[in-house]
């Protein structure tokens, strides 16, 4: 005999369709409420991690709780790549990469990238902010399964060693550097005459003690933080590469999202990065702990900073050359042209 389902049963089912089908990558937490995460790798004390909050309380509070951002420091939820990934496939909604990574999925990308493109942060952020900027660069993202809405960064990189003073590009000649494991730092370093090496950023501190490395390419901040500055007594300011991140959204999130909240994620952005740049800055002035600026610890720790002068700085510049040759081909003649007539449009 066939077995008939209950009206019990049949109602059981259909509800468990209904939630599979209702199933959303952001978790509901309450009626009308949503919860999302945003991933990021610096740590909680960073302008980044201060930017990426302030960009999750403005949403929260502009959509009335509605939409609750969860945030995710230090990698928690995995290594740059591997969170492009979870964004690109629809499994994290929000994610601030470097450029470094995401040229990796987006090849414009890497013109954020290029050594000695920006002379200064006045004019970087000039650049950075222009609209037509944004707008001309994030343009590339939806074909990869990305929306790109606003930045974030780590800071100007600099660079530190334990062998000698760094004025000029023929000082860097011979040394062993620690770089990020990216295409254009390999090739930058490489055109410079020295031997730079992709180890993991946790190796670092010991790679430098040890002699395995003579130096490492970070933000002088950062440098400072990790202890780097011990084991490597001469800082050259050469600003070679700002690290910027763009914010991603996973491309299914965003479209599940209103006119009203596309445009409130906009305005968080704006809010990030404004949050970002004066935390770094303030940290510059006062470091975590110390309470004392970068220059005051540099000369408690005998520790020397150069900045380079317009005319070294220039000299770097020109060195990069067929750097930027290579990957103007990559990039594509018009966002490199693009590129590079907004920062001299903006150049202060």
């Amino acid at each position: 005999m066939k077995k008939s389902f209950s009206k019990i049963t049949i109602l059981l089912i259909a509800g468990f369709v209904t939630f599979l089908l209702g199933i959303n990558f952001a978790t509901p937490v309450s009626a009308g409420t949503s919860k999302v995460k945003f991933g990021h790798v610096a740590p909680p004390f960073h302008g980044q991690a201060k930017g990426v909050d302030a960009f999750a309380a403005y949403v929260k509070d502009k959509t009335n709780g509605k939409i609750d951002i969860a945030t995710f420091p230090s990698g928690q939820l995995g290594g740059e790549r591997s969170m492009a990934e979870q964004v690109q496939s629809g499994t994290l909604q929000i994610a601030a990469l470097t450029t470094a990574v995401l040229q990796n999925f987006v090849p414009q990308g890497a013109i954020l990238d290029m050594p000695f493109i920006f002379p200064d942060r006045k004019t970087a952020y000039a650049t950075l902010d222009d609209p037509e900027v944004q707008e001309k660069i994030f343009s590339y993202f939806p074909k990869k399964g990305l929306i790109a809405i606003g930045w974030a960064e780590n800071e100007f990189r600099d660079f530190t060693n334990n062998k000698r003073s760094v004025r000029t590009p023929a000082d860097i000649k011979g040394l062993k550097v620690r770089v990020m494991n990216s295409p254009i730092y390999l090739d930058t370093f490489k055109q410079l005459g020295a031997s730079p090496v992709g180890i993991p950023f946790p190796e670092t501190y010991n790679a430098l003690q040890t002699g395995v490395i003579d130096a490492q390419e970070n933000p002088i901040l950062t440098s400072i933080l990790m202890k780097f500055t011990e084991v490597t007594k001469y800082v050259t300011k050469t600003q070679h590469c700002l690290t910027e991140c763009i914010i991603v959204v996973s491309m299914d999130y965003w479209e599940s999202l209103s006119k009203a909240e596309k445009k409130i994620f906009k305005e968080a952005a704006k809010v990030a990065i404004d949050t970002n740049r004066k935390v770094n800055a303030a940290l510059h002035d006062a470091l975590p702990k110390s309470n004392i600026s970068i220059a005051d610890y540099a000369k408690k720790n005998n520790i020397e900073i150069i900045k380079l002068t317009v005319a070294e700085r220039e000299a770097f510049r020109k060195a990069m050359t067929p750097v930027w040759d290579k990957y103007r081909k990559k990039i594509g003649n018009d966002l490199f042209d693009f590129m590079l007539a907004k920062i001299k449009k903006h150049q202060q």
